[in-house]
């Protein structure tokens, strides 16, 4: 009687374990690599419907536009323009008591409230955060100190006199132009070709903050 017979049988089983276990720990992995990515840069040529964006990363990208790609320009505001109601986002990080110092400060035009609407990490810098809501309470002195209200939440940040404050209005491919400035969301695809879903484009000169 051959008692090694059953050793292939375990082997096989235990092979199929290890990679059903290989497998499981690699999904997600591919999750994160299916969400959009941020990219900030330079547009340095457009051909048709691709755009060339040199990244403040030092990459060289071609990024699709599409139909469906959002475009908004973006322009300089004054801290006086954001008012209670004013719906805004603002990158920031954490201080000690508690409170947000903003890092940026973007308006959206009231067409665009509720976008992005919450309180998340952030890529701006390693420790930020990206808040988007209606602004409520707003002081003008001592720091410039507004709350701001989304669902679920609400958070105060402070805004230093020299943090960048910009609107965001509607654009068109009219802003893609070499020399301008962007941050836009892009849709990496299998074959590694960049489709873009928005697209925020400095106008006159401006460096989009966010």
């Amino acid at each position: 009687m051959n008692i090694h017979k059953p050793q292939p049988l375990r082997r096989t089983l235990l092979m199929s374990a290890l990679l059903g276990t290989l497998l499981a720990s690699a999904l997600p992995a591919c999750a994160e690599d299916g969400k959009p990515m941020r990219v900030r840069g330079t547009i340095t040529a457009v051909d048709g419907d691709a755009l060339k964006i040199h990244s403040n990363r030092g990459e060289d990208l071609q990024v699709a536009v599409t139909p469906n790609t959002q475009i908004r320009g973006v322009t300089l505001a004054q801290v006086s323009e954001i008012k209670p109601g004013s719906y805004i986002g603002s990158a920031a990080v954490p201080l000690p008591d508690g409170s947000l110092k903003a890092l940026e400060v973007h308006v959206f035009p009231p067409e665009m409230a509720g976008t992005g609407d919450g309180h998340r990490a952030f890529d701006l810098t390693p420790d930020s955060t990206m808040t988007n809501g209606s602004v409520g309470d707003l002081v003008a002195s001592n720091g410039r100190t507004i709350t701001v209200n989304y669902k679920g939440g609400q958070k105060t940040i402070v805004i230093p006199d020299d943090v960048p404050i910009v609107n965001l209005v509607p654009g068109d491919r009219g802003l893609l132009m070499p020399g301008v400035k962007v941050v836009l969301q892009a849709q990496k695809a299998s074959d590694s070709t960049l489709t873009a879903l928005s697209v925020s484009a400095g106008e006159n000169g401006v460096t989009p903050p966010m």
